[in-house]
């Protein structure tokens, strides 16, 4: 990983060993991923892990509401937002019209 990191001009931050919430984001994306999914499944092939872990991800990144999303699901909030950013846009260009 450091040889590709490096060859594509990226540099490498790690957290520091016992500091996991520099990045706290992660870890609790990580404690849900294995909570939720991979320490309630028994996977028996690779082709079943990916089955699994496509249906968990499209699960958590559309349908279940998150709550930096005001409890709300991410396909939804985005719909929201997209809405709200069109009435906007109408509505600064109505006035510059004007």
């Amino acid at each position: 990983m450091d040889a590709w990191a490096y060859s594509h001009g990226i540099q490498l931050d790690f957290i520091r060993p016992g500091k996991p919430v520099e990045n706290g984001f992660i870890e609790s994306f990580n404690g849900r991923l294995g909570d939720e999914c991979l320490n309630v499944e028994v996977f028996f092939t690779l082709d079943d892990v990916r089955e699994t872990l496509a249906r968990w991800q499209e699960d958590y990144n559309r349908t279940r509401p998150h709550s930096a999303l005001h409890d709300q699901a991410p396909a939804c909030f985005t719909a929201d937002w997209a809405a709200i950013t069109m009435a906007q846009a109408s509505s600064e260009l109505q006035e510059t019209l004007t």
